[in-house]
């Protein structure tokens, strides 16, 4: 051992740390892979406050609907995609499988799910902005439709890599947990 002050061990220049000091390739994964979930957690979350927000503006009358129109139904069952994202944050910490195993299953029903519904719900809409140029439903004065479609398009891939990333942490600490046992 060697102090702060004191002599150094006699044969070493303080280089030789280099071959002993490595982390495992499952580890360096799992810590960059749980970085991008975070990050896509946080964006998730603000996704999820603007639909949230505009939910709750809407039916407790904040303003007027000419501002910020009536939710879309698809808006009602991706309130319920905080269940992923809790379970997802949740499973971090302490590497729990079986949290993101259900995080990314219930990612796939509350969180896309809703979304495609909300696709097929608002392309007639759509279309008749689109051919006729008529919109009845407006946020801040934008065509509530164009605004919903941005928001689900953001959403739609956060989710994927969501899906993505969770997996490929999945397999990172499932092979983490198998060297673990022939070890």
């Amino acid at each position: 051992m060697t102090s702060r002050g004191g002599p150094r061990a006699a044969g070493t220049d303080g280089s030789d740390f280099k071959p002993r000091e490595k982390v495992a390739p499952c580890y360096q994964m799992s810590a960059s892979l749980k970085s991008e979930v975070r990050k896509l957690n946080f964006v998730h979350l603000v996704i999820w406050l603007l639909v949230a927000a505009q939910v709750t503006v809407s039916h407790l009358n904040l303003v007027s609907h000419e501002t910020i129109s009536s939710p879309y139904q698809w808006e009602y069952p991706y309130l319920l995609s905080l269940l992923p994202l809790l379970s997802s944050s949740l499973s971090l910490p302490n590497n729990n499988i079986s949290y993101l195993v259900i995080a990314m299953i219930s990612s796939g029903l509350f969180s896309v799910a809703p979304l495609i519904y909300g696709g097929m719900e608002m392309f007639p809409v759509a279309q008749l902005l689109y051919r006729h140029g008529k919109a009845y439903r407006f946020i801040f004065g934008f065509s509530a439709v164009t605004v919903m479609y941005l928001v689900m398009v953001v959403a739609v891939q956060v989710h994927a890599w969501q899906i993505y990333y969770s997996k490929k942490l999945l397999d990172s600490w499932f092979d983490a947990t198998q060297e673990k046992k022939k070890k």
